[in-house]
């Protein structure tokens, strides 16, 4: 049975929501003080970026996060003599469906029998690999980690195209369960939207 703790964590956390650009964007802020934006598609519903930022140690605020989506790189407003990321170097994000949880791994140019996705249920975590050794990488599912669900290999998809690959995790029926609770959850929360003076969260 799903661990109902983050749950309850999420409703006893100071959440404010803005509606602005056809987004619906909330940020909650936890007992420990970490934060959480969430941003969704005002039409679709369908989350768009997940970010976390926790205090660091010695105080003071720490860096955004990112679990779903993709944090905005100026790099194209950097002088062309200052030092910036390779566009060749492969790009890990992630973009959920309503179905699955999905990553892509853009700059990938090797065939689709090239690599293999195991879940390792030790390491809390899945691992790509390819038979060429040219790339390696781990990376958790965070939502399965925050109710103590295991990681199912048979749930793991992936293809390959245009030198991205696809992966894919069928959310199971206890994430869907959740995800329609924290919806309800949030539409509790009345939203601001775009020039409204700031009231204090709830």
């Amino acid at each position: 049975m799903a661990d109902p703790s983050w749950l309850e964590s999420l409703k006893s956390a100071k959440k404010s929501v803005l509606v602005q650009d056809g987004k619906r964007k909330i940020h909650c802020i936890f007992l420990d003080k970490k934060e959480m934006v969430e941003e969704y598609d005002v039409k679709t519903g369908d989350l768009l970026v997940r970010k976390w930022k926790k205090r660091k140690v010695l105080g003071g605020d720490g860096t955004w996060e990112f679990e779903v989506g993709e944090q905005f790189h100026a790099s194209s407003l950097l002088n062309e003599d200052m030092l910036r990321e390779s566009n060749t170097n492969p790009i890990f994000t992630r973009k959920d469906s309503k179905d699955c949880f999905q990553w892509r791994i853009r700059n990938l140019p090797y065939p689709v029998e090239t690599y293999t996705v195991t879940a390792d249920n030790d390491a809390r975590c899945c691992i790509i690999r390819t038979s060429n050794k040219k790339y390696y990488k781990k990376f958790t599912i965070p939502d399965l980690d925050r109710i103590q669900l295991p990681i199912d290999q048979s749930a793991i998809t992936f293809a390959h195209a245009h030198n991205t690959l696809i992966i894919s995790y069928k959310k199971p029926p206890e994430i869907h369960k959740l995800e329609r609770e924290i919806k309800a959850e949030l539409q509790k929360i009345n939203a601001m939207k775009e020039g409204d003076v700031e009231c204090n969260p709830s």
